[in-house]
């Protein structure tokens, strides 16, 4: 849980970085490419390309094209239909898809994660809730298009590491296969950028390549590979809170740092909901699902 506690902070001072500083100066498919670049260069002198299956690293390679790469398509193209506070609002659901993806892997169904992942998502609605706009039903297919994205490269990752983990692939580091992550997403960001990237809309700025650098060593590189193994080692209910904890620490960032409005009792509404669903669920709702399936605990 603490790598999960951990990224949530450090990606927390992300979303206000991107929209003070990247958002409508700097070209989306340029930031996503240089962010997977980055984060790749970081983890290239870890990988281990011998003794290494190759359906593993093709699995990894799958999960980061998708986790990473094809989100990113989806995130960036909902700014097109939708304004910034819908979008937040609708990334909120991503709870709900961790829980029914993992047991569609597992195939069972676990109606308590369910119910704890509603919980969270309903706490983000609490904190996050603004007036629609009256033609948003394309930009929310869109939105969950990256959700759906974000939590099967999360969902992926932990199946595949757990599968391995039962086989002599135990004993290998996952920081030295994550590097076959960020090449898969760095196939697609590639891709991206060649077919949509305007290159007239390159970072400007001394600060906008420190950002660009921030987020590429610390936010994708450090992050996603934590925040992936951190899902290896908690259950999918906590797994899926988690997701939301995003929400009020965003928020909290923005309010402290750049001194953006935001309605305090809802924020303290909304986050008590989600830290009671994350207590609840590590309280009452694991033991039992554990027990139930004759799990180890996570």
């Amino acid at each position: 849980m603490a790598y999960l506690w951990f990224v949530t902070i450090l990606w927390a001072f992300s979303f206000s970085l991107i929209g003070v500083y990247l958002s409508g100066h700097v070209d989306n498919y340029f930031s996503v490419f240089s962010r997977v670049l980055l984060a790749g260069l970081v983890f290239l002198p870890f990988i281990r390309f011998a003794g290494t299956p190759v359906s593993l690293a093709v699995k990894l390679m799958l999960i980061g094209g998708v986790q990473l790469g094809v989100m990113y398509f989806f995130f960036y193209s909902a700014f097109g239909f939708l304004s910034v506070p819908e979008v937040v609002l609708f990334t909120v659901f991503t709870p709900i898809y961790i829980t029914l993806l993992y047991d569609l892997m597992k195939r069972r169904f676990t109606f308590w994660y369910l119910v704890t992942a509603a919980l969270a998502v309903a706490g983000a609605v609490v904190i996050r809730y603004n007036q629609l706009s009256h033609d948003f039903i394309v930009g929310f297919l869109v939105v969950q298009g990256a959700n759906i994205c974000f939590a099967l490269g999360q969902v992926g990752y932990k199946h595949v590491m757990e599968k391995a983990a039962d086989t002599d692939l135990e004993s290998l580091p996952q920081h030295t296969v994550f590097g076959f992550f960020y090449i898969g997403a760095l196939i697609v960001a590639i891709f991206g950028l060649l077919a949509w990237g305007d290159f007239s809309r390159l970072p400007a700025t001394p600060v906008q390549w420190g950002v660009l650098l921030w987020l590429g060593i610390a936010a994708s590189g450090l992050g996603y590979f934590l925040w992936n193994k951190g899902a290896t080692l908690v259950n999918q209910g906590a797994l899926a809170i988690m997701n939301n904890a995003l929400v009020p620490a965003g928020l909290l960032v923005n309010l402290m740092i750049w001194n953006r409005d935001a309605d305090l009792l809802r924020l303290f509404i909304g986050g008590a909901m989600i830290l009671f669903a994350l207590w609840f669920n590590e309280l009452w709702v694991r033991p039992r699902v554990e027990a139930r399936y004759g799990l180890l605990p996570t």
